[in-house]
């Protein structure tokens, strides 16, 4: 008999334009998870591409999002997902039972300055952190 992998945890970040803040957490639990979460994220009303300065902050810390480009959130999104961190599109999320919720107040970069920008990519990496912590797993950075 064949042994059958439990599946990874899967994660879906939203926000209003999925140009900032979800793009960062999903570059930043990518990155620390190593694939050992499922990672996505969506917006509401996603812009038309990623925040220039959100892309040059992660950069920074060496996880590149330029090739990443804003998705609309789906119901199937949130229904393929355990976990479900919105970031201010509060009642635009879809709820379903059995899935679990947070909400994380984070300042949107949209029109930041950089070092504005540094200090949500900061706030963002421990969240994402943490939450690597309750699903139990690994960090590999």
């Amino acid at each position: 008999m064949s042994q059958h992998a439990p599946d990874r945890p899967s994660v879906l970040f939203v926000c209003v334009h999925n140009a900032g803040r979800s793009q960062m957490a999903a570059g930043w639990l990518g990155h620390l998870s190593g694939g050992a979460v499922e990672v996505r994220s969506a917006g509401s009303a996603p812009a038309d591409s990623v925040n220039p300065a959100a892309v040059a902050a992660m950069l920074e810390v060496g996880i590149d999002l330029a090739a990443e480009v804003p998705k609309v959130l789906t119901t199937d999104a949130v229904r393929a997902s355990d976990v479900v961190v919105t970031m201010g599109c509060g009642d635009t999320c879809p709820i379903f039972p059995g899935k679990r919720y947070e909400d994380w107040e984070l300042d949107d970069p949209k029109d930041q300055d950089l070092d504005t920008v540094r200090r949500i990519v900061d706030e963002v990496d421990e969240r994402v952190r943490a939450l690597l912590a309750e699903l139990g797993v690994q960090t590999a950075g």
